[in-house]
């Protein structure tokens, strides 16, 4: 086989079939500083043991069966994997190349069931370079496109929680999160005002309400017209059901308190995504029980609606009882979200309260802190050992674990680095034997 053969079976093994071929049924993490982010806290000299793709014991003395395969910690940090709140995964491979981006559509038959999860490309070079760094979850949100091709309604589609451990059943929780672009966005796709962006949505949910009352005579013909089609209307009504959240793209404090109205008024699950004034509003989305999806380094203006950015805005929220989670709204560098949890915590969010930005809290915002987000007993096994505290930047992640399975540490990336890391030598040839 010619160098380049060799090289591409690597890169197919290493990237695509490892993940699936490196599950053990028990596993045990031994000598483990252990965050659980669980009320168990911070567990020292502990072990973690992992059977059939759960955590089945956590704490010192368990009892490890024979045949297990042991992992040593030597003290080394233990945490969740750590989820992406609001990224591309699989659905924006190389965002100026148009062929590799189906993350927004410019149609203007589906608005509320567009959905990304039959197209998420779980083979996206992307999902390894990402997950050997400790991300192993992530929404995969739709966003209203960019230049002159933006979608036609505030209401952009439907998002999906993904694994990034394996290339199939990765989908983990599908179609359960409703995106919407309000602020300046949402005005560009309804015409040029924030005023027709919400009049839009209000007049989506008071359709969706009257299709639920009255199904049947809508599939008989006797309701009025709905500016939505039925696909749209059922996934509205999901909304109105409490089934999935609305999560609203929007900035300024006075468009989250608009939206904030909105979502009183219908009586839906709202969540704050992006919230650079959120800090201002702070306490009355505390009063709503309202979460805020934000990335920490978010401090100069991008546009008018943002004047307020500030390093501080994840702990001003913390202080007021703001549950927020950490998102990259990326595809590329989700990895970096832990140094922005860093940074966040160097401007006044406490320690504890970045990590559960990173793993339990966006677990709960999406419903799945029951099997995700946490060091604990029935938890889903997506564990990382970090060489150092996981929110310095000159940490990596030694081990990563996703549901069971051990993640080999290979990338594109790092490839491309054992290829050429010897300049000493003739390089080798790229396309000859």
């Amino acid at each position: 086989m010619s160098y380049q053969g060799k090289y591409l079976l690597a890169v197919f093994v290493s990237l695509v079939l490892a993940p699936d071929i490196l599950a053990a049924e028990v596993i045990a993490i031994t000598g483990a500083t252990v965050y659980t982010m669980t009320e168990r806290g911070t567990l020292n000299d502990a072990t973690v043991l992992v059977e059939n793709g759960h955590i089945v014991a956590v704490g010192s003395g368990v009892q490890i069966p024979d045949g297990a395969e042991r992992v040593e910690a030597n003290g080394r940090i233990v945490t969740p994997g750590f989820f992406d709140a609001y990224s591309y995964f699989g659905v924006s491979e190389m965002g100026l190349v148009k062929e590799t981006v189906d993350v927004f559509q410019t149609d203007e038959r589906y608005t509320a069931s567009f959905e990304l999860a039959d197209v998420i490309n779980p083979r996206s070079t992307l999902i390894p370079i990402n997950r050997i760094e400790g991300v192993t979850r992530a929404m995969v949100a739709p966003r209203a496109g960019f230049f002159q091709e933006l979608s036609n309604s505030p209401i952009v589609g439907l998002g999906s929680v993904i694994h990034l451990g394996s290339t199939e059943h990765f989908i983990v929780a599908r179609n359960n999160a409703l995106f919407v672009m309000l602020g300046e966005t949402g005005a560009r796709l309804a015409g040029g005002s924030r005023a027709n962006a919400l009049l839009l949505l209000r007049e989506a949910l008071q359709d969706a309400r009257d299709y639920a009352a009255n199904r049947q005579g809508f599939e008989e013909g006797r309701r009025r017209a709905y500016r939505l089609n039925r696909m749209d209307l059922d996934s509205l009504v999901a909304v109105l059901n409490g089934q999935r959240p609305i999560v609203a793209t929007v900035d300024r404090a006075s468009d989250i308190e608009s939206v904030l109205r909105l979502a009183n008024e219908f009586g839906i699950r709202l969540v704050i995504n992006s919230g650079a004034e959120a800090w201002i509003v702070a306490d009355k989305l505390a009063d709503a029980d309202v979460p805020v999806i934000l990335d920490p380094l978010q401090n100069l203006p991008r546009r008018f609606e943002s004047l307020g950015s500030t390093l501080q805005n994840a702990a001003r929220l913390e202080k007021a009882g703001v549950t927020v989670a950490f998102s990259s709204g990326d595809s590329h560098n989700s990895r970096n979200m832990k140094q922005a949890a860093g940074v966040a915590v160097a401007n006044g969010l406490s320690y504890e309260t970045a990590l559960r930005a990173l793993t339990i809290n966006p677990a709960e915002i999406f419903g799945l802190q029951a099997t995700y987000g946490s060091v604990s007993v029935g938890a889903e096994a997506d564990l990382v050992i970090w060489s150092g505290d996981p929110l310095e930047v000159s940490t990596f992640a030694d081990f990563v674990m996703i549901r069971g399975k051990i993640i080999p540490m290979v990338s594109r990336s790092t490839l491309l680095f054992e290829r050429y890391k010897d300049l000493d030598r003739p390089l080798p040839p790229a396309y000859t034997n």
